[in-house]
């Protein structure tokens, strides 16, 4: 059967209802924070396992933690760490690089950002000790990825999207992780990355709710965290979850899973991130899951231009980032994300924050271009199209100024 064309036309968005984050599966009403924190925020957290990213296991042992390069850069206002961690899953030992700038001359722990990178550690700055990524990956010749690897032409490809040296001059700290260390970015069947150490040997035993890629690269941003908190330098309780694009939407479901986050911050997410599945605009489940069905667990596909199916939707991913503060950046030409769809979940998100004391999102009406607003969760759609820009680091530097260093 043909799928739903994709629709840019709000004209032809269906009418819909959203689910109620604030009403249980038995049809209670949520109304204190008590039945949220106890009841119903687990309901939603294990509809989204179950019908969307799948389960992913517990934390691992970490076996070591070892320097790949140790110096200052930025004319000696930061120090640039790269540090090799080696972690045992359930049937064999697993590694992942973590590059770290610091604040050079902070009195006291730094809270941090940590996103997950696209390509390797060697993207985010022109800086030849950073080792160049030994991951399979996807091709992009003008990045400098011949042939799924990292050639020397890719250092500091990305720089332009991390503003390494503005995280450094607000005080905080910056740490990334390639995505790939954790689960490539193609369909390999999950025969590889973290899906070796941890699924069963034979494919044909995943269950329908098995953990996808979005779900292992969440788990490696939770431990990558699991780092920040050993090292004396970081105030981990002060970390904030990153991400643009599909590490947008990984960004929202780390600081889901993992309340050790202190803020999520989400790019451009689009759909199977902040943007409402059921207005089916731009990405659709249908057309987004027959690009990338690895994305997501086998029973997301159940819901293939059958949205209305699904028991939860995207605002309550964000409602359970509540009461901690969530950014959600949208952009005005990337219509395959849905800046309104984006908006709407932020918005929707609001009645879980106020029951929980806090003020959500400060308006009922998308804002203009460039134009941000801010409460406990903050928004802006601004000039442009999908990327990562200084205007973003700007709003998110701001955000995490107001919330981060209270």
């Amino acid at each position: 059967m043909p799928r739903r064309p994709v629709n840019y036309d709000e004209a032809l968005v269906p009418d819909y209802v959203l689910p109620d984050p604030l009403v249980c599966d038995d049809g209670s009403p949520v109304t204190t924070p008590h039945v949220w924190r106890e009841k119903r925020r687990p309901e939603i957290l294990h509809l989204f396992e179950e019908h969307v990213y799948g389960r992913a296991p517990g934390a691992p042992e970490i076996v070591s933690i070892a320097t790949l390069c140790d110096g200052a850069v930025l004319h000696g206002t930061a120090r640039r760490r790269e540090l090799r961690v080696t972690f045992r899953g359930d049937r064999g030992v697993g590694s992942f690089d973590m590059l770290l700038y610091t604040p050079a001359h902070a009195t006291k722990p730094s809270p941090a950002f940590l996103g997950l990178n696209f390509f390797g550690n060697q993207t985010v700055q022109f800086d030849p000790s950073i080792a160049l990524s030994p991951r399979q990956t996807r091709d992009v010749a003008s990045l400098g990825i011949i042939d799924g690897h990292a050639t020397e032409a890719s250092r500091g490809a990305s720089a332009h999207r991390w503003a390494v040296r503005e995280i450094i001059g607000h005080g905080y700290a910056l740490a990334t992780v390639h995505c790939a260390d954790f689960d490539p970015d193609y369909d390999d069947g999950f025969q590889n990355g973290l899906h070796r150490l941890y699924d069963p040997p034979d494919p044909a035993d995943r269950t329908s709710d098995a953990w996808a890629t979005i779900a292992a690269w969440a788990w490696g941003l939770s431990r990558a965290l699991d780092v920040l908190v050993s090292l004396p330098e970081i105030d981990a309780n002060r970390a904030a979850a990153m991400g643009h694009s599909r590490l947008g939407k990984t960004a929202l479901w780390a600081g889901a899973c993992d309340e050790r986050f202190a803020m999520a911050i989400s790019n451009d997410s689009g759909s199977g991130g902040a943007a409402i599945f059921r207005r089916c605009f731009g990405e659709t489940i249908g057309l987004g899951t027959d690009m990338v069905p690895y994305w997501y667990c086998s029973r997301f596909l159940d819901y293939c231009d059958d949205e209305d199916a699904l028991p939860i939707d995207q605002h309550e991913l964000i409602a359970l980032m509540a009461p901690r503060p969530v950014y959600v950046a949208s952009a005005e030409e990337d219509l395959w994300a849905d800046p309104r769809g984006e908006f709407l979940s932020a918005l929707n998100a609001g009645p879980v924050y106020r029951l929980l004391g806090a003020d959500g999102l400060p308006v009922t009406e998308m804002p203009g271009l460039d134009e941000p607003v801010v409460g406990t969760v903050g928004y802006h759609v601004r000039t442009g199209d999908h990327d990562v820009t200084d205007y973003d680091w700007e709003r998110f530097l701001d955000f995490a100024d107001r919330h981060l260093t209270r």
